[in-house]
């Protein structure tokens, strides 16, 4: 009896003992908890400090007629609170994210177990997947609990927030406090604003505003449940449930929200069914996605304290036009998708201009739905080819021939010192003897371009090319005349404009006016480069009828537009490397670049083929219901012109028979349409 009870004291002694120890220790946890809410809590600043939380700012860009068609940088659309949003996105995101949010104080016990048991169940880690995070938990995150971003640090922005997300047992032990600190400083509502304004939501959006904006062109206050529900969807992974990325998914799951919505009474059923019956669709900017290549020339050719690096929110109007930028992507679909053979990898580039410079469509590649991509229209340096040889005959042409001139197709032979012998030959492998300056053009004669730039001069080309803006490194041998040198499709398109100037050179432009967000005054104008005049205009509207002749009855006749007069030029790289048609009507200048990133060879590739049909198929598109104008090309009669480029004399020149049967006969023959 006696051992019994003493066996009972000893017990309750442990007891006691234990109950004695475990109290301390909660009270030593208990006391370093509240003197971390303490700490956390002395360092938190006002709320209205941390709603935008960005270290860059955000660029938006207008087109032509002042709608927004791109955004770069991280975008905020401004401030907004729960009780300015509209309701259905509170509740989204509250029935998402924490629907206990409003009752706990800051850290949910029951979310965080529920949430080790699912990611132990799924074969994870305790804290890997589920977090069971609370609103005031991943706010927490969001401030990096409370450690800054240092800009002159080692590591990048976007890395730094990475590892503020990486969840870890001593990062979750510091949330606690930290979270606690949040809820005894800040109101619900204000812990909840800095998640409204803090929170990525993809496509560089930050903050419920920025992406209502971004996705459905609307602010948040006025968002309806399907919307709200697709903005809430985004919270769990924003890249993946990226509406523009695909918007059948982001559907899906805003779905899933909306029956949470109705679950938690914040949706009836009607509601809910509606929600479901109508889901959020993108706004028409959005769902474009259009001018990304052109977007991010713009931001190069901007200062980039101001476009690319910039800490301002930016506006910049330009010169693009999305209907000429769908026009042009659509026809490079349509050639890729019935005349190339599946899974190619050639890639195309398209520019198109309008006459004084101004670029309204950049396709710098098949991907059109991307940017921060390389862009093959602007940043790819590639031999024109044939392309070159407007510069050679505006050359001629200035130095008294003219399009009746005659001039002899026959074998030709130069030494190159250090290379010995050079004899170009021309791309059919025959030569057609005596004909006019105009057949040779059209023909894209290369014994007669080489002739004609070594009777003009080398030196001549060169200014004249460098003058239109056509590059300024040329090579010193002969093969100048066949373009060997190099240029961007957007440089060599730019220097055709000038052609149908007149003969005044034209910078390709694209930025019209940038300006801070909410300044009316403009910090950059447009920017129009020097125009200075580099051939006659007389010599210009020569070179347009030669290029008109190109496209009526030469190597550009799969260019030819229905109604509209067209002026172009061919042209295909030796090896067929890269495969080129420039050309204007009156309204627009555009240009086509087809080949590989490689330089893999083409097969049965020519600038008169695929990249003429792109030409026809953009350009058709572009002048829908644009009424025909003249060409300013000067049409020569009988007699204009002088000498020819050959040891025999030149007699009176005679048009070209273009016209009658024959006429008829070779513009249906094309005569060798896609051979150059």
């Amino acid at each position: 009896m006696r051992l019994g009870r003493a066996a009972a004291s000893s017990g309750k002694a442990v007891i006691r003992w234990t109950f004695i120890f475990i109290s301390r220790i909660v009270l030593v946890c208990a006391l370093i908890t509240a003197g971390a809410v303490f700490y956390f809590h002395s360092g938190l600043p006002e709320p209205v400090h941390l709603t935008d939380g960005r270290i860059r700012g955000s660029v938006t860009l207008l087109d032509r007629n002042g709608e927004v068609f791109a955004w770069r940088g991280e975008q905020f659309g401004g401030a907004v609170t729960p009780n300015n949003v509209a309701k259905h996105l509170r509740n989204a995101v509250i029935a998402t994210e924490d629907k206990r949010f409003y009752r706990h104080f800051g850290i949910s016990p029951r979310g965080i177990a529920s949430a080790i048991f699912i990611n132990l169940r799924e074969g994870r880690g305790p804290f890997q997947g589920h977090g069971g995070s609370t609103i005031t938990q991943q706010v927490a995150k969001l401030l990096c609990l409370g450690v800054k971003f240092d800009p002159n640090g080692e590591i990048s922005k976007t890395e730094f927030e990475k590892d503020c997300r990486r969840t870890t047992l001593w990062r979750k032990i510091k949330e606690v406090p930290f979270a606690v600190a949040m809820e005894i400083k800040y109101t619900k509502d204000e812990i909840l604003t800095v998640y409204f304004n803090r929170v990525y939501l993809g496509a560089g959006a930050q903050g419920f505003e920025a992406a209502s904006q971004r996705y459905f062109g609307k602010s948040a206050a006025s968002v309806n449940a399907a919307e709200a529900a697709m903005l809430a969807g985004l919270l769990v992974a924003p890249s993946h449930y990226s509406p523009t990325r695909d918007l059948s998914r982001a559907q899906r799951r805003a779905s899933v929200i909306v029956s949470l919505m109705e679950d938690q009474g914040y949706l009836s059923a009607s509601d809910a069914a509606e929600a479901r019956n109508r889901p959020a669709v993108l706004s028409e900017a959005a769902a474009n996605r259009a001018g990304g290549y052109f977007a991010d020339w713009v931001m190069e050719s901007g200062p980039s304290f101001l476009t690319r690096s910039t800490t301002e929110d930016v506006i910049i109007r330009t010169t693009f036009d999305s209907r000429i930028q769908k026009a042009a992507e659509e026809a490079v679909d349509l050639v890729f998708e019935t005349k190339v053979r599946e899974g190619s990898r050639a890639q195309v580039a398209v520019v198109v201009l309008s006459p004084d410079g101004a670029v309204r469509a950049i396709v710098g590649g098949r991907n059109s739905q991307a940017d921060g991509l390389f862009n093959r229209a602007t940043q790819a340096l590639r031999q024109p080819g044939s392309a070159f040889k407007p510069f050679v005959y505006a050359a001629a042409l200035e130095a008294g021939f003219g399009p009746f001139s005659r001039v002899v197709d026959e074998p030709v032979s130069i030494n190159v010192p250090g290379s010995g012998l050079w004899s170009p030959k021309n791309y059919t492998g025959k030569f057609l003897g005596e004909i006019t300056l105009a057949d040779a053009f059209a023909q894209s004669i290369n014994s007669v371009a080489v002739k004609l730039t070594e009777r003009v001069g080398r030196g001549r080309v060169k200014e004249i090319a460098s003058g239109f803006g056509s590059g300024s490194s040329f090579p010193a041998g002969p093969a100048l005349a066949l373009g060997v040198s190099e240029s961007t499709l957007l440089g060599l398109t730019g220097s055709y404009a000038g052609i149908l100037n007149g003969g005044i050179s034209v910078s390709p432009y694209g930025l019209v006016e940038l300006r801070l967000k909410g300044d009316e005054k403009p910090l950059i104008g447009q920017v129009i480069g020097n125009r200075a005049r580099v051939v006659s205009k007389k010599t210009a509207q020569q070179l347009v009828y030669l290029m008109h002749q190109t496209v009526e009855r030469g190597t550009g006749t799969r260019s030819r537009l229905e109604i509209h007069p067209s002026a172009g030029k061919t042209g295909t790289t030796q090896s067929a490397k890269d495969a080129w048609f420039i050309g204007f009507t009156a309204d627009y200048v555009a240009g086509v670049w087809m080949g590989y990133d490689d330089n893999t060879p083409l097969r049965g590739v020519t600038g008169g083929g695929l990249p003429a049909e792109i030409w026809r198929e953009a350009m058709s598109r572009i002048h829908e219901g644009i009424p025909p104008r003249a060409l300013p090309m000067a049409r020569p009669g009988p007699g204009s012109g002088s000498s020819a480029v050959a040891e025999k004399s030149a007699g009176p020149e005679t048009a070209p028979e273009d016209g009658g049967l024959l006429g008829a006969i070779r513009r249906l023959l094309g005569e060798g349409g896609d051979n150059r």
